[in-house]
């Protein structure tokens, strides 16, 4: 199957976005004074910006061009090392963080109108009474009707201060007059932990999605509930997870790491050394895990990855992960401005490092998945070049391979049909959760008797609304889709999406679930008991 181009950045550009968090705990010996004291480099930098500024014939934007000096420098050092401009920290700070302040909503803007998809559970608009299905026709007495307004826009509109109050007026269906609201902004937390339940009576999952401050927290809670109704193996879902902060990761390590099993190393430019090494607080060493990892997972998913399969913990499953083993750590540039520069190496236990060859340039780096697809190796294991010089073994004799990613222990090839470019491009640009949300306001009152195990067993999503779905994209892009090869696919998304905004985000990875090879292959190793350590 050939994949169109136009997709690919899709797929990588969280991984290239957020996989360069991982680090943070790395200290320098250099003084301020040393780092920047004058030198003809920094000096012929600073002449040539002010011939700009003051001799050029046309008026410039000297912040532009410094903004592309510093790109055009770090792309000449590697792939991972980045500027991050002064208008887009807050975001990456929020992403990272794991939370920001808002009113606690996740919205669809139908048909002019911002409407309410569904509210955070506990959170500002739920404590007021909003509910799905809601339009919010005012805040504070601003319309937002019927405005040209981009959803950045109305973000802003409704995020405020912490403990500030926002009146929303609200039309609801079944109500003569519109209703108001006063909302309490509050502390709103960006999911990083997508879903926890039970797969069996004895194994339990967990889907991770990035490694941000809050996410251990998360996890903890998660595998701790899954402890109590009987989980003694997980299947830890790092599929598509870029990466993070490194000790977030090494936290979630040592739940399943006994004490002084070495995690991973570092190692920077003057040959420096930093070893990390499970403590005594783990709380699954005795349990069995399997971490499901593909071709999207970076950085610090490759790290648990590397390290339990290293100690000789647990199943690796899956597909060859993304290869990045480099360290970054953020840079304040003095203006609001960032880079986040790479300062060291990382090593799994065996002392294998993962990251991939960079040095034909960043577009051939970023590349390697087209070089994937066309070796055939995310369809077959044969497929996946090793070197012998990049041979390891593990404490129990297992062989491991360094070199560009983690290589699982049981390999699944892609699915083909769940994940083809036509469903992943709609599922991506939000088609399969804004026709959901249009179903839904046809006639809420036809799911409002389902719980959520009733509605993941028995419902069914139908040929004709299928057919409705070919229709709705056929209006909305223009185009003749008709499925027939994917059309069970097709019927697992929406109803995966109807589950998402009904039940929550984790409701929709138990739907996908069912039907996912990786997730059916990991129910059999432990059906079976086919460990691999």
């Amino acid at each position: 199957m050939k994949l169109n181009k136009k997709y690919l950045p899709l797929l990588l550009g969280t991984a290239i976005a957020l996989g360069i968090f991982i680090g943070g705990s790395l200290d320098f010996n250099d003084t301020a004074d040393s780092l920047f004291t004058s030198n003809s480099k920094k000096d012929k930098l600073n002449r040539l910006i002010d011939y700009i500024d003051h001799d050029y014939v046309e008026e410039v934007n000297t912040d532009s061009i410094v903004d592309v000096t510093v790109n055009g420098i770090l792309e000449n050092l590697d792939p991972h090392s980045v500027y991050i401009p002064k208008e887009n920290m807050q975001s990456v700070t929020e992403n990272m963080k794991g939370d920001f302040v808002g009113i606690g909503i996740s919205f669809y803007t139908h048909k002019d109108t911002i409407t309410v998809i569904r509210t955070i559970e506990k959170g500002p608009s739920e404590r007021a009474g909003l509910k799905g299905g809601d339009r919010i026709i005012t805040a504070d007495g601003d319309s937002l009707f019927g405005r040209d307004l981009t959803n950045g826009d109305l973000v802003k509109k409704l995020k405020g201060q912490k403990n500030t109050d926002v009146v929303l007026e609200v039309i609801r269906k079944g109500e003569p007059k519109p209703l108001k609201f006063n909302v309490t902004r509050g502390v709103i937390p960006i999911v990083s932990v997508d879903a926890a339940y039970m797969l069996t009576e004895t194994l339990g999952y967990i889907k991770i999605n990035r490694f941000a401050e809050s996410t251990y927290k998360e996890f903890k809670k998660e595998l701790t509930k899954l402890k109590k109704e009987g989980a003694t193996e997980i299947a830890l879902d790092l599929r598509g997870n870029p990466g993070g902060f490194l000790g977030v990761a090494e936290k979630i390590i040592d739940e399943f790491l006994e004490n002084n099993k070495l995690i991973l190393f570092s190692k920077n430019k003057k040959g420096k050394i930093e070893n990390s090494y499970a403590t005594r607080r783990g709380s699954f060493e005795k349990g069995h895990v399997y971490v499901l990892i593909d071709e999207n997972s970076a950085s610090a998913s490759e790290i648990v990855a590397g390290a339990l399969q290293d100690n000789d913990k647990g199943t690796i499953v899956g597909r060859r992960s993304y290869g990045k083993g480099l360290v970054q750590r953020e840079m304040q540039l003095g203006d609001g401005s960032a880079v986040r520069l790479t300062v060291s190496r990382y090593y799994t236990p065996t002392g294998r490092s993962i990251q991939r060859a960079y040095e034909n340039g960043n577009r051939d780096y970023f590349d390697d998945y087209y070089s994937r697809i066309n070796s055939g190796e995310l369809l077959d294991a044969e497929k996946i070049e090793v070197a012998d010089s990049l041979k390891f073994t593990t404490p129990k004799g297992k062989i491991v391979y360094g070199g560009g990613g983690i290589i699982p222990d049981v390999f699944v090839p892609l699915d083909l049909g769940m994940q083809n470019e036509t469903i992943t491009f709609l599922q991506r640009r939000g088609y399969f959760n804004n026709f959901a949300f249009e179903q839904l306001e046809k006639d809420r009152a036809v799911f409002k008797d389902f719980s959520k195990a009733d509605y993941l067993i028995n419902f069914e999503i139908t040929d004709q609304v299928v057919e409705e779905f070919q229709k709705y994209l056929n209006v909305k892009r223009k185009t003749s889709i008709v499925f027939i090869t994917y059309k069970e696919e097709v019927k697992q998304y929406i109803k995966a999406a109807l589950a998402n905004q009904l039940f929550g985000t984790g409701a929709f990875e138990e739907v996908i679930n069912q039907k996912d090879t990786m997730v059916n292959e990991v129910i059999n190793l432990s059906l079976n008991k086919d460990f691999t350590n």
